[in-house]
């Protein structure tokens, strides 16, 4: 049988914080914790059932999931597309320069603003496309240098990037047995890396569509249509 959502983020949070981490990380969001209504809202709405594939991102933005709880969850979005919001806490360590603001954020989250854009103007309703997709972020943590920027998991030293590598390699282990996707579509490819990784003992295909971060050349010339023509040469079909 397989493994509840509840048991899966809360076995993932325990492990998560026994973990530790040297300079330059200053301080770690982790907003399963402190955006859990949220979080469990999204699970709670979209979450259910079987899933024809999974896309899955590297980990929380500081304007998208960072603030709302949901993977690439930009404000508008989640809130008026998604129909999720409600109150935010704030992590018992915060960040001065990175501020948890929830929904009263005034920064957009441009790569949330693309995918969930992409996919409302591709499947209209929500319902349309959580009946066949669902979409995690491989890593729920956010990781800060003294100075607020940004620290992406790939860049933390050895010993602790294998040690996080390995909790949620197990995670989205458990998660695939929960959804029985299809497939696995990685958002950039670190994503696809690590679900390679990750699902060795899964024979699932995995499959990767370009990043839609703002930091890349190629997605700010058109993601949208670059993500369709990836997606529809992995066979996948949509409206």
């Amino acid at each position: 049988m397989a493994t509840s959502w509840n048991k899966i983020i809360k076995d993932l949070n325990d492990e998560l914080a026994l973990l530790t981490f040297s300079h330059p990380v200053t301080t770690i969001y982790n907003p399963l914790e402190y955006a859990h209504r949220t979080h469990n809202q999204f699970i709670r709405q979209y979450g259910g059932g079987t899933k024809e594939a999974i896309f899955l991102g590297m980990n929380p933005g500081p304007y998208g999931m960072t603030q709302t709880g949901v993977p690439f969850g930009e404000i508008s979005h989640v809130r008026d597309w998604l129909g999720i919001t409600g109150p935010i806490n704030r992590p018992q360590v915060e960040h001065p320069k990175r501020p948890i603001q929830g929904f009263d954020c005034p920064r957009s989250e441009i790569s949330g603003q693309r995918l969930w854009g992409f996919f409302k103007k591709t499947f209209g309703k929500p319902e349309s496309f959580f009946k066949r997709f669902f979409v995690v972020n491989y890593c729920p943590l956010v990781f800060m240098e003294e100075s607020g920027k940004n620290r992406t998991p790939d860049k933390l030293p050895a010993d602790e990037r294998e040690a996080l590598f390995a909790i949620c390699d197990q995670a989205l282990a458990r998660i695939v047995e929960r959804l029985q996707p299809n497939l696995i579509i990685g958002v950039g490819r670190f994503a696809t890396d690590r679900a390679k990784a990750a699902l060795v003992e899964h024979p699932i295909p995995i499959g990767t569509v370009l990043h839609p971060s703002p930091a890349s050349p190629a997605a700010n010339r058109g993601w949208a249509e670059a993500a369709e023509k990836q997606l529809k040469s992995m066979g996948l079909r949509l409206p």
